[in-house]
């Protein structure tokens, strides 16, 4: 078995060894450009904004509009509304990540979707952080109404 030796940063350093990097660097790049080691793939980028964005919508449905429907009575009715708004929610956000999984390595590596990809993003975090809000204003519309 072999050793395990332990150095600090300033025995490394006067060894010769380069500095260690820590989880965010200043070279990461911007979007658009490809980080130094790592492949641009829009693909990827997309199906995390996608994933992101659920949990965004999921979390202000729990917190905004669960608010809204919450009365005096123990009912389900509100875990029940959750499920179909998040349930219902999924298919418009797979629309979004369908879209970018078609595309070929060389496509899904282009700069040039720089602009296509941001229109889609910023279309799914307003969806993500709009609808919520939206839906607890026409629910606390009802609400009122009857």
């Amino acid at each position: 078995m072999g050793e395990c030796v332990f150095y600090s940063v300033a025995e490394s350093l006067k060894a010769g060894a380069p500095p260690m990097r820590k989880g965010i660097s200043a070279d990461l790049g911007h979007e658009g450009t490809a980080m130094q080691g790592h492949a641009l793939d829009w693909r990827k980028r997309m199906s995390d904004t996608v994933a992101y964005s659920l949990l965004v919508y999921t979390s202000l449905q729990i917190f905004v509009t669960l608010r809204t429907l919450e009365g005096s009575s123990g009912s389900m009715l509100p875990m029940m509304a959750l499920v179909v708004l998040v349930a219902g929610v999924i298919p418009m956000f797979r629309h979004f990540e369908r879209r970018w999984e078609a595309l070929s390595d060389s496509d899904a590596a282009d700069p040039a979707r720089r602009s296509d990809f941001r229109r889609d993003q910023m279309a799914t975090w307003a969806v993500a952080i709009g609808l919520p809000f939206l839906l607890a204003a026409v629910f606390r519309l009802l609400v009122t109404l009857f």
